[in-house]
Parts: C-alpha cells; sequence; structure tokens
C-alpha cells in the first residue's frame, strides 16, 4: 500500500465514522461560484449577499474605543444592557410594539445578542427541532435554513413559492394549500423568510395570517426571518408578525446588523424570543459561543443609535439599482423576472439556459459577472439565478451591460 492510498484510506475512514448530520450539510452553491471567482481582475461581484460598502465609521469607531479601553473580557451571555436596550428602543421605533393593538415598547429581556443572524438561527433551531423532526420552508430559500436544519438531525420540507412573471401581479407567491398539506404528525415549525432571500417574495398580511393559523391550529413553532424588513419597496416596512401575534405565540425572530448597516464581517446579530425562554438561551449561548466581543457590541448600539442616515442612503441606492437592472435585463428579452418587493436581490431565469450553475461559471469567465445559482437555493430556483444588487449604480450599470451583451452573443 502507498502513502498516498493509505492517507486516503485513512481520510475515509475518518468520514465514515462521523455523525450523519454532520455529512448531510451540503456544500454552498453560493460559495462555489465565490471560490471559484474570487479575486479575479475585474470581475464585478454579485453572488454574495452584501454590499460594496464598508461598516460607517461611527461603528467602527465605537468599537475602537471598546478596544482601547480594555473591553476584553467575558461578558454577559444574553449581550450587553446597553445594547439589549438599544435593541428595544429600535424595535420599538420601527415596529411600535412586540403585540398586534398593544402600545407598550418592547422589553429589552426578549433580545438575545449573538454571532450574526446564522447564530440566533441555530440558536431558536436547537430550542424547536431536532432528530426526525420535519420543518416547513417555503422554496427557493437561502440554503443556510437547510444545513442548520440537516446539522440539527431534522428534514427540511420545501414548500412552494410560484413564479408568474406575467402583467400587474407578477412576483413570486407562497401556495399556502400546498404548505398547509405538506403538514404530518413529525412537523414541529415553519421557517419564514420575508422579505425573502432570494426571490424577494414579500409576505402580506393575509399571508402572515393564514400561516399564524395554521401554526397555533397545529401548535408549531415560527422562526421568522426578518433580516431585509426595512428593504421594502412598497414604503414603510415589510408586514411583520408583529403585527398579528399575541403574547402566547410561538414565534422566535432572527436578526442581524448585517446587511442594514454593512456588518457581515463583524459578525452581530440577535435573537427575539419570550422573556420566559431567557435562561435557556442563555445556556444555549454559554455552551455554543460564551457571548459576543463587547467591542463588537458597542459598534452595533453605534448602528442602532447613530446609524439610520447610512441605512436610509443604502435603502435608496437599492430601489433605484433594482429598477436599473431590471430594466436593462428585460430589454435583452431573453431574461423573465419579476421587480422584488424586497431584500435587495434580482432573481431572474434566463430563456435557453436551464442549468444555472454552468451558466454561473460561464458569466464569471465570459462575462466579468459573478452570480448565484439558483439551484444552490433548492427547489424551484434550479432554472434562475440571484443577483445582488446592493452595489454602487455604476457598477450595477456595468454588471448590466455587460450580461447584455454575453446574452446576445450567445444567442
Amino acid at each position: 500500500m502507498t502513502l498516498a492510498s493509505a492517507a486516503a484510506g485513512g481520510a475515509s475512514d475518518h468520514l465514515a465514522a462521523l455523525r450523519a448530520e454532520a455529512l448531510a450539510v451540503p456544500e454552498s452553491g453560493i460559495v462555489e461560484l465565490f471560490n471559484y471567482g474570487r479575486g479575479r481582475e475585474g470581475l464585478i461581484p454579485l453572488w454574495v449577499g452584501e454590499g460594496d460598502l464598508a461598516t460607517p465609521a461611527c461603528i467602527v469607531e465605537a468599537a475602537q474605543k471598546s478596544l482601547a479601553a480594555g473591553e476584553t473580557f467575558y461578558t454577559y451571555q444574553r449581550g450587553i444592557p446597553e445594547l439589549r436596550q438599544a435593541i428595544a428602543d429600535y424595535m420599538t421605533l420601527h415596529y411600535g410594539g412586540p403585540f398586534a393593538g398593544n402600545a407598550r415598547p418592547f422589553d429589552p429581556e426578549r433580545f438575545f445578542v449573538t454571532i450574526g443572524g446564522m447564530h440566533a438561527l441555530q440558536l431558536a433551531v436547537r430550542m424547536t427541532c431536532g432528530f426526525g423532526d420535519e420543518i416547513l420552508v417555503p422554496a427557493p430559500a437561502w440554503p443556510n435554513f437547510d444545513g442548520v436544519l440537516l446539522a440539527a438531525g431534522a428534514r427540511p420540507v420545501p414548500t412552494p413559492l410560484a413564479f408568474d412573471d406575467r402583467g400587474q401581479n407578477a412576483g413570486w407567491r407562497l401556495d399556502i394549500d400546498a404548505l398547509e398539506q405538506a403538514i404530518t404528525p413529525k412537523t414541529r415549525a415553519m421557517v419564514i423568510n420575508s422579505p425573502a432571500n432570494p426571490t424577494g417574495w414579500t409576505a402580506s398580511l393575509d399571508d402572515l395570517r393564514a400561516l399564524l393559523d395554521i401554526a397555533r391550529r397545529d401548535g408549531l413553532w415560527i422562526i421568522a426571518d426578518e433580516i431585509y424588513g426595512r428593504f421594502f419597496y412598497d414604503g414603510g416596512r415589510a408586514p411583520s408578525f408583529h403585527d398579528i401575534m399575541e403574547e402566547g405565540d410561538r414565534i422566535l425572530f432572527v436578526q442581524t446588523f448585517s446587511k442594514n448597516w454593512a456588518m457581515t464581517g463583524m459578525r452581530i446579530g440577535w435573537l427575539e424570543a419570550p422573556p420566559a425562554l431567557g435562561q435557556v438561551i442563555e445556556n444555549l449561548i454559554q455552551v455554543s459561543t460564551s457571548g459576543v466581543p463587547v467591542p463588537t457590541q458597542r459598534g452595533a448600539v453605534a448602528a442602532l443609535t447613530e446609524g439610520e442616515p447610512f441605512f436610509a442612503m443604502q435603502a435608496t441606492r437599492a430601489r433605484a439599482n433594482r429598477d436599473a437592472l431590471a430594466s436593462a435585463l428585460a430589454a435583452t428579452g431573453r431574461v423573465r423576472l419579476a421587480l422584488p418587493r424586497g431584500a435587495f436581490y434580482m432573481f431572474c431565469a434566463v430563456d435557453g439556459e436551464p442549468d444555472t450553475r454552468a451558466l454561473a461559471f460561464r458569466l464569471v469567465d465570459e462575462a466579468g459577472v459573478g452570480v448565484a445559482p439558483g439551484s444552490a437555493f433548492g427547489p424551484g430556483g434550479e432554472s434562475f439565478m440571484r443577483l445582488c444588487y446592493a452595489r454602487d449604480s455604476g457598477q450595477i450599470a456595468e454588471a448590466a451591460r455587460r450580461m447584455a451583451d454575453w446574452l446576445d452573443r450567445n444567442r
């Protein structure tokens, strides 16, 4: 036996000895393209869910001051009190109160600071789902939903979002009847992402009422990912479960600082949950991360208290980019799309290009544009591709021009 074959055999043995839940987590189809095209000179990267702007100075300076002051020790597992209060104030300002028809402000005890939205999602899943449980996930969907559920031994059950690109009512819609029919005795929860990544689908209040009614009737948890709630193009913010929920409803909210304030690399978010779950959540934080670094939390306080002008600028730019990109792609005569109502992604299909993974690699090599293949987002996404338009308007215009030229050359 050669050293190489022995090493290969050892690696195989190692893999075979792992838990099935770990092996079930798939490679990200988004990261695959990102790694393939990373560092290409002149490439316009529209593949990942972040913009091109660095974290605002007020946030960075707050974190730097904290570091300089020596705040580098263990801290509150649930988050520093100043940040939990700032989150409560922010939510009160934009959502009015935690429950429908209730003017009371949000209680800081509802909020738990996490290492990004991913950590908040993992905590929510750990509390509600386990081996053999089934969880409903409207699809196409952000692939990390499935990954987190599979790692917990649960089974994601995709329920369809339907696409219509015709007329004034064009867009993505959730088939509530199909979702209801997917419920079995093993169903424990539903993951509702609205506004949605990648489709831009945004639940109406009627959609949310129907989903909440189903959850109440069948005793299901709702894991609500509303992180794009203020990237909403119909005015104000997107409809939220906060608009209709009552105090006894089983809803956990996943949130992050990443999108609104360009803090993807700072890894900070929050989980909103009934205060009665506080000790359980604190225990889970203790054994997973032991808390979020204080300097990052100080930066997050600055985001909530000083970062509104930055967010407003991002939202204005996203709307303009959405409209310009949609117009340019539609003008090719080969791209099918519907204007997203929320988030900052264009999820579109190209006539004659059903294999969007292969298409994405070709666009990197031949057009200098990085996109995410729709196959990465599960059932219903295979013939689409996702473009993140949270970038400089000049780059969006140039990306659209390159893609239009490529489509013209490859009819």
